[in-house]
């Protein structure tokens, strides 16, 4: 594989590392600005949207930029918003700071499978990929871990500035090593995806991504408070289980692909989906006891994230179906929904923190991943209707 596709990784792995790494310090950002933990909560959510607007708008808007001159302007846009995140002085500007990060983040998934593939031999395309995806599931294992316990040590600023140096380096890498004439097809337009918007079982696919991980995402937004006022943890300590966590969500991602590409997607994600809720609804119990809660994090880390392969295979196999000009896009908009679904349970999670209580988001998140079963669920009964099959043959690929 050629050094390039490993400059791209490591973008991937600061990209992740600054999207997922905020979680860990919730608690630490919110007592050194002075905010309430619903209004840091936002900084996940607009991180979020930053995201799922960035990833079809401006990935549209940019498509006759050569790709080398995109990708070197998106790290740079990258480095600069953790930057301002690290001298940020105050609540407002750490959220535009974020935003512009997450603008970065959602055009750079949208181009960077392409420039992967571009690196390669046709046969290597998918390990390409995969590849590069793994910069993803590194970030929850050791970056976001590891941001965390720059944060809590040294502040929650230098874990921004940490990240704006992998920024650096990634942009060297990117600098140096990949190659300027990559041929690439121009992205499709914004009124090509909405084409792809108005079929209503992609519409369906797009929910179930939304609302079942803003079903996990309602109390994942608030696990570093839940670990610190409910189940007794350190703030030191989080970062450990934060690491516990990411090994789990790394193992279920291989996981869920397997059951996917052995069961099929509908009934892996049932399956995902169904265990997903009972384990948030346990933690509502589990919390209140160390050894337990460390357990029931474990378990959900193993089901967080086991859906990804499912989904993304399935929105595929709908789209060849239903919209076979625009494949990509399609698969590009389930990434959005996965944000938009981000977004929208850190901002309702805050609301229920302010009105319910922190324990309430636990169970109210299960039976939001509950509703996504059941769509799910429906799905495949309008496949068999419609007799397509539910089994799916081919890699279920992995990454969000």
């Amino acid at each position: 594989m050629p050094i390039a596709l490993f400059a791209l990784t490591l973008s991937a792995f600061a990209i992740g590392t600054t999207e997922f790494v905020i979680v860990g310090l919730i608690p630490t950002v919110a007592a050194n600005l002075g905010i309430d933990l619903p209004s840091a909560g936002l900084l996940v959510s607009l991180y979020a949207l930053g995201v799922a607007v960035g990833a079809p708008v401006l990935t549209a808007f940019t498509g006759r930029l050569p790709r080398k001159t995109l990708l070197l302007g998106l790290m740079a846009l990258f480095t600069v918003g953790n930057l301002l995140a690290w001298k940020a002085p105050n609540y407002e500007s750490l959220i535009i700071a974020r935003v512009l990060t997450g603008l970065a983040h959602g055009v750079f998934f949208s181009i960077g499978s392409t420039i992967a593939t571009s690196l390669v031999p046709k046969e290597k395309a998918a390990s390409a990929i995969a590849i590069m995806f793994t910069g993803l599931t590194v970030a929850l294992v050791t970056g976001v871990p590891l941001g965390t316990f720059i944060g809590q040590h040294f502040g929650w600023r230098e874990t921004f500035l940490a990240v704006s140096a992998l920024g650096v380096i990634a942009f060297v890498g990117s600098l140096i090593f990949v190659p300027r004439n990559i041929r690439h097809t121009a992205p499709a337009s914004l009124k090509e995806q909405a084409m792809v918007l108005a079929q209503p079982r992609l519409l369906m696919v797009y929910a179930k991504t939304a609302i079942g991980y803003g079903g996990s995402f309602i109390p994942f937004t608030f696990l570093a408070p839940i670990l610190q006022q409910v189940s007794g943890f350190s703030a030191s300590a989080v970062g450990w289980v934060m690491l516990v966590y990411g090994v789990s969500v790394a193992a279920g991602n291989l996981w869920g692909g397997r059951l996917a590409d052995r069961k099929g997607p509908i009934a892996a994600l049932q399956i995902i989906f169904a265990l997903l809720a009972v384990v948030l609804f346990a933690l509502t119990f589990t919390a209140h006891v160390k050894w337990m809660a460390l357990l029931t994090v474990l378990l959900w880390g193993a089901v967080a994230f086991g859906n990804v392969p499912g989904l993304q295979v399935y929105v595929v196999k709908q789209a060849e179906r239903f919209t076979p000009q625009a494949v990509d896009v399609a698969s590009g908009l389930n990434i959005a929904a996965f944000n938009l679904g981000i977004a929208a349970a850190a901002w309702l999670g805050g609301l229920i923190v302010t009105h319910l209580g922190i324990m309430n988001t636990t169970w109210i998140g299960a039976l939001v991943v509950l509703v996504s079963l059941l769509i799910t669920t429906w799905s495949g009964v309008l496949d068999k209707r419609s007799g397509i099959a539910t089994r799916f043959e081919g890699p279920a690929p992995i990454g969000h």
